[in-house]
């Protein structure tokens, strides 16, 4: 199979490409320069220097022609910062592309897409009695109406599966991790005796096992559109944070305090209040995330293994993403910058 690709030489996208390629199948992709230094990417892919909004239709066309399939490993999640309106630039980067892009797909015969989602759309679709989920956070509405556009152009000549990714651990060489932001909330505790945050627990994936799940879902035979929730790990915050004490050099033994939600609502006024000086709106409001982070958000493991997930050690990939944040956040790392383009 030929596969095309935007993000093949990002951290989920070149750990795709890797898979894709180990089974015989031929990746092209767009990307942004620079590379990072150090990175795995595969010498067998074709890597296209493009910004995908400086093409035209005709040379999109011409790139898709052959395709058997599209991947798009690409956009941006609610960690990152943008201005009022912050939904904006969510469509910007995660759905316009495909509003563009899926039209020629089907034109030129590409049979199948893979689009990488959040599982913040699986659990708001798990609990529509709690719609504050939805209604107070732009990146959850982005999420779904992301999933609604690929379900409007799937048929029976074109399938998309919408992968709804959870928390992702792993590095690349070379690239700056998204848990950079965790080192900053965690350093506001460190002279405390202990650490206080929520009692709940997120389901996680590293990112060899995303590149495994975008591999089955590229290559598999299926019509019309699925979300397909996808974890190979369940973990509570407890054990998850002893493993970032650990990798950020002040052991596994920090003593953590499950605080109630309502407690941890009251800390985040001052995150609010930052938000609103810098002019920043916020992809989660940070008191819903108060809610969200007491929650088992949990994902049964049994999809990503379908789509050929394969046992991985998760505590190296936690300890590794958070001692490569440790040195982003110091400035001791020449790091690229993860691109929403």
């Amino acid at each position: 199979m030929k596969i095309c690709m935007i993000g093949g030489t990002g951290l989920l996208g070149c750990e795709a490409a890797k898979q894709l390629i180990a089974k015989g199948h031929q990746v092209s992709t767009l990307a942004l320069p620079p590379l990072p230094e150090g990175a795995p990417i595969p010498k067998e892919m074709e890597i296209i220097f493009q910004d995908i909004n400086k093409w035209t239709d005709a040379d999109i066309e011409n790139w898709l022609t052959g395709a058997d399939a599209f991947v798009f490993a690409a956009g941006v999640d609610e960690r990152v910062e943008f201005p009022a309106p912050v939904e904006e630039y969510y469509h910007k980067y995660n759905i316009a592309p495909l509003e563009r892009i899926f039209p020629i797909c089907k034109k030129v015969g590409v049979k199948r897409a893979t689009v990488l989602g959040s599982y913040f759309a699986y659990w708001s679709k798990l609990h529509p009695e709690r719609p504050d989920y939805t209604a107070k956070n732009p990146y959850f509405r982005s999420r779904l109406a992301q999933e609604a556009y690929c379900e409007k152009m799937a048929d029976d000549n074109f399938a998309v599966d919408v992968l709804e990714l959870p928390y992702i651990f792993g590095t690349q060489p070379g690239r700056r991790p998204v848990w950079v932001i965790l080192i900053e909330k965690t350093k506001m505790m460190d002279k405390l005796p202990f650490t206080a945050y929520p009692g709940g627990g997120t389901a996680m994936l590293t990112c060899r096992q995303v590149g495994e799940c975008i591999c089955g879902s590229a290559t598999r035979d299926s019509k019309g559109f699925e979300a397909l929730p996808c974890a190979c790990y369940n973990m509570k915050w407890r054990p998850f944070l002893k493993i970032v004490y650990n990798a950020r050099g002040m052991g596994a033994n920090r003593r953590i305090l499950y605080v109630p939600v309502w407690a941890m609502k009251l800390g985040m006024i001052p995150f609010d209040m930052d938000f609103k000086k810098r002019g920043i709106d916020s992809g989660m409001s940070p008191y819903t995330t108060a809610d969200v982070m007491g929650e088992d958000i949990f994902i049964d493991t049994g999809i990503a293994k379908k789509l050929g997930a394969t046992e991985d050690d998760i505590e190296a990939a936690i300890f590794d993403s958070i001692k490569l944040s440790v040195a982003a956040y110091e400035g001791k790392a020449k790091l690229v910058e993860m691109k929403g383009e």
